[in-house]
């Protein structure tokens, strides 16, 4: 080591630019699509081979390029897309567009082989520019093939190939291909307005024609095509604005839970982020109803003004700042806990689905007598039980009868007609049968019980003998004391003490003998991941769970008819009634139609 001050060579500024912009095929996939999406294009299509290490080809139907403007489009920090205030000088905090920094192509040009053919609109020729390891060579005439009259037409082959000692970083063919999906995904849900298709090995694994129409309509049929049609079915609309900050899209039931958080999909003024605040939002909005190990499918839009929020901390642009993060986060929380409301009673569609393929029947049965013998039906005299008196015709005691309104308006989880196995209600609907889990959904009208009471008594708090001081370092202490009113409304008191300690006086009385030390520990770990106080809360959750599940009608406990009535009104009446307190079913619905299709009747 010399020790001298030098300037590096072009080729190597280029080289540590793409190691922060393009970790992996996906990356450069990202940034050429989000390109095309600025230039202006309605139809993206893009082709990969090798998983993108052997080929990427990007081609769009926006403006397009003349030479002149291909010729700076491969230079460093040269862009169409930052712009200028009011004294002429770029300005960083207005940003509009998806990609700014000007850094994508030269980067991909010095590790790959990169070409790239436009034709500007309203231009009748096309010109090409080729980059190859940092490479440049000089605009040339070259025939347009794209689907459009103008447009660009980006090649990148062999990927990497400048810096091989990157490709020993990359997964396998299949993983980087994987990621190219996921990538492209994304961007399909960001932009309902745009067509998408992604071709890979000659097969075609993304294809989503552009939405047009009003945009909230055109998003919910999207995302049915890039997720799923079961997700149309199974979605909540989001649709809520505040101090001039605008949060729509679509949450899942929570019935409609996965195992991981992979199926969430959250934007900023039209880019995809994965965003720390965001997620935590997210979480924290479903914690009193899913299971710490369970997460809800979303996709939400978060528009702002560009001003407010900072998308310039990130090479890969995934992550941002708000410059009020307590508003964005109250503004998600509140909106899917309305959503999630409005819900009702609504459990998930594949419930049903998943019920009836398991009692379709798997093979075909033949019996050897025409009738049972005199010994089978003497074994099930003996085990039959005549029905209870007045069972068909037992009203439900809970709500007045209204003979003005078909049954399926007045009762929408039916009238009981019987318990199996002193578990599961048997409830007769007007068009299909529900079956209800009575422990599962007594415990979730119980935890709305006591959550109801604490709301409005408040949460009663329980002074320790002896505070209790836990040791800190300096910011986790100022995490902490920041957030000493927000933390007092759950219960829980506590105060600085010295530079490096928290003095904790007063704590939930539902917590009562638990870990302190631990609970603190864990409220600064989760301030500092996610802007958020959630362990208290979910562990005042976890108590009043556990509390309610004790309290519920047991399973094994025989319910009169008067009593399961009793039970399915005042589902309907409860909101979340849906689900049990983890997140899992209380009712399965099974339409007429479907089970007679189990019958061969339709």
């Amino acid at each position: 080591m010399s020790g001298r001050i030098r300037r590096l060579a072009e080729g190597t500024i280029n080289r540590i630019a793409a190691g922060e912009v393009v970790e992996r095929p996906a990356s450069a996939v990202k940034e050429l699509v989000e390109n095309a999406i600025d230039a202006g294009a309605r139809n993206v299509d893009i082709t990969i081979a090798g998983g993108g290490m052997t080929l990427i080809r990007i081609a769009d139907d926006g403006i397009g390029m003349n030479a002149d403007e291909l010729t700076l489009a491969v230079e460093r920090h040269a862009t169409s897309k930052l712009p200028r205030d009011a004294q002429g000088t770029d300005d960083l905090m207005a940003i509009a567009t998806l990609g700014f920094r000007g850094e994508a192509l030269p980067s991909i040009g010095s590790i790959a082989r990169l070409t790239i053919t436009s034709r500007a609109k309203g231009a009748s020729e096309a010109f090409a520019i080729t980059v190859e390891g940092g490479v440049v060579t000089a605009p040339r005439p070259a025939p347009f093939e794209g689907h459009a009259p103008h447009g660009t037409i980006v090649e990148v082959r062999d990927l990497f190939y400048a810096t091989p000692a990157r490709l020993k970083f990359l997964k396998s063919e299949r993983a980087e291909t994987a990621a190219v999906i996921e990538i492209v995904k994304r961007l399909a849900l960001a932009r309902a307005d745009v067509g998408f298709r992604l071709a890979t090995d000659d097969r075609t694994v993304v294809k989503a024609a552009a939405e047009p129409g009003d945009l909230f309509d055109g998003r919910l049929r999207r995302l049915s095509t890039i997720l799923s049609a079961d997700f149309a079915e199974n979605a909540l609309p989001v649709d809520v604005a505040r101090d001039g900050v605008k949060l729509t899209g679509y949450a899942g039931l929570p019935t409609y839970a996965r195992g991981t958080a992979a199926q969430q999909f959250l934007f900023v003024n039209g880019r995809p982020v994965r965003d720390k605040l965001l997620v935590g939002a997210v979480r924290g909005a479903y914690a009193d109803v899913l299971a710490r190990d369970r997460h809800p499918v979303v996709a939400l839009f978060l528009d702002l003004p560009a001003h407010d929020v900072d998308v310039n901390v990130h090479p890969a642009k995934t992550e941002v700042r708000f410059r009020d993060a307590a508003l964005i986060r109250g503004l998600i929380v509140s909106a899917l806990k309305a959503a999630i409301h409005a819900g009702g009673t609504r459990t998930s569609t594949t419930v049903a689905t998943s019920t009836l393929g398991r009692l379709a029947p798997t093979q075909t049965y033949a019996f050897a007598e025409a009738r049972p013998s005199p010994g089978l039906l003497r074994e099930a005299a003996a085990l039959y039980e005549p029905p209870q008196r007045g069972f068909i015709d037992a009203p439900p005691l809970a709500r007045p009868l209204d003979q003005t309104q078909p049954a399926n308006d007045r009762f929408p989880l039916g009238v009981a007609r019987g318990q199996l196995h002193n578990t599961y209600i048997v409830a007769q609907t007007g068009d299909g049968i529900v079956i209800v889990d009575q422990h599962a959904a007594h415990e979730r009208l119980m935890l709305d019980r006591m959550q109801r009471a604490i709301a409005a008594k408040g949460i009663e708090r329980q002074a320790l003998l002896i505070p209790e001081v836990v040791d800190l370092d300096g910011p986790s202490v100022d995490r902490l004391t920041s957030r000493a009113s927000e933390l007092a409304e759950l219960g829980l008191i506590l105060e600085q003490f010295g530079t490096d300690a928290i003095l904790v006086r007063e704590v939930p009385a539902l917590l009562k003998g638990g870990d302190i030390k631990g609970l603190i520990q864990d409220l600064a770990d989760e301030i500092a991941e996610y802007g958020a106080t959630l362990s208290l809360k979910e562990r005042l959750d976890e108590i009043c769970s556990t509390m309610a599940c004790h309290s519920a009608v047991r399973a094994g406990r025989s319910l009169t008819l008067e009593e399961m009535n009793a039970l399915l009104r005042e589902m309907e009446q409860t909101p979340l009634s849906g689900q049990c307190n983890h997140g899992r079913p209380t009712y399965v619905e099974l339409k007429l139609a479907d089970v007679e299709r189990l019958f061969g009747r339709r």
